[in-house]
């Protein structure tokens, strides 16, 4: 991110530029970057609620991103990105496809970052939720608790247990993004996304959905900042971001279903010094989604907090989540979710690690048992990730 100047003055600027950019492209190549990441997990699972379930399960995922870019006579760089993917890098859903998950454009000057296309949303990309956002030792962001695996286990968690910034950050619908310049390290930024899952060359402008289709959003709005600082040994990072959108409703031209609107805040913070690294994340979207009228509902929220510690080519890492909510399968009963997480990375070369990590996970689902009590699973999850970044 960068920050200062308006979106009025961004556009204006790329608009005077843009005549001289095209002239530019038309005399120089373009330099193209080719980079990416690989992983394969194997996971044992330890759980109450397995019935019908195996103990071990292997996944994995291939990413290839390609940006073609280039420098005009004025210094506007300009170019693309897209990332294609080989499986969906969610072990509860088979995929043998090839897909992309970003495809888009964008324009960097001295007005800012502009980048229209399909991308993932501000606070999934900008927003701090723990000092370990990537890799495995420990990180919140990984794959340990997908391993639950099916509506009946994964599916009864609540969405924020999985969904861990804003509400449907992890969306890369379509969207138009603004990024202003950094000052002093400090930089804010906006989004704007027609409709939920549109993306690439998707076209729909229906703002109701057929009956029995999940609910969804449109004219998603996302703003926000995010600060980093490095002082010596010190490093500061913060970030508060806040969505709103409007609901889809569902009909089938006879019974119509209306949905709540999009409210969703997520604030985090990480304080590093030397080789120990502390962090904290909130994030709070109430009924947003949920079928107005429910007899039960509980508001979304979660709360992490996590510590890391590096030592040489090892990295030692723990986290803690809170998550409250309906269930993320049908979103009409309340959940629950305390989730313990904690390993550590080895690198044991440059662009090559690997590394084991413990969960365990306690979770409630209120009225899902037999009679209508509460319905409770545990599981313990042992995973070992070995992955190369390139």
């Amino acid at each position: 991110m960068r920050p200062t100047a308006p979106a009025t003055a961004a556009l204006a600027c790329l608009a005077l530029s843009a005549p001289a950019a095209a002239q530019s492209a038309a005399q120089s190549a373009f330099d193209v970057t080719i980079g990416g990441d690989a992983y394969v997990q194997g996971a044992y699972v330890n759980q109450k609620q397995d019935s019908g379930l195996r103990s071990t399960e292997f996944a994995n995922r291939f990413r290839l991103v390609v940006t073609p870019s280039a420098t005009a006579d004025n210094g506007l760089t300009y170019g693309a990105r897209v990332r294609i993917v080989a499986g969906n890098g969610n072990p509860a859903v088979s995929s043998t496809s090839l897909e992309n998950d970003r495809a888009f454009l964008f324009v960097n000057g001295g007005f800012g970052t502009v980048q229209a296309g399909m991308i993932n949303g501000l606070s999934d990309e900008y927003g701090m939720i723990g000092p370990n956002v990537e890799g495995v030792a420990g990180s919140p962001d990984s794959n340990g608790i997908l391993f639950l695996n099916g509506s009946s286990t994964l599916g009864a968690l609540p969405l924020p247990a999985t969904s861990l910034r804003t509400l449907v950050a992890y969306d890369t619908g379509t969207k138009f993004i603004y990024i202003t310049p950094s000052f002093a390290g400090l930089s804010a930024a906006v989004s704007y996304t027609p409709r939920l899952g549109d993306a690439n060359n998707t076209v729909n402008r229906l703002k109701r959905d057929p009956l029995g289709n999940a609910p969804s959003f449109h004219d998603i709005v996302e703003f926000g900042a995010a600060y980093l600082r490095n002082v010596d040994d010190l490093t500061i990072e913060a970030s508060a971001f806040y969505q709103t959108g409007q609901a889809n409703g569902q009909t089938d031209g006879v019974l119509s279903q209306e949905f709540e609107d999009l409210r969703s805040v997520h604030v985090g913070a990480n304080v590093g010094y030397g080789p120990v690294k502390v962090g904290a994340s909130y994030a709070y979207s109430g009924d947003s989604g949920y079928a107005k009228g429910l007899a039960q509902s509980r508001a979304q929220q979660n709360l992490i907090v996590g510590a890391q510690y590096s030592y040489g080519p090892l990295l030692f890492a723990a986290n803690y989540l809170r998550a409250l909510g309906n269930d993320s399968a049908t979103m009409t009963t309340p959940a629950k979710a305390d989730i313990w997480q904690g390993g550590i990375t080895w690198t044991v070369a440059p662009g090559l690690t690997t590394g084991l990590e413990y969960d365990y996970v306690r979770s409630t689902l209120s009225g899902g048992a037999v009679g209508g009590g509460d319905l409770t699973d545990r599981a313990h999850i042992l995973m070992l990730d070995t992955r190369i970044a390139f």
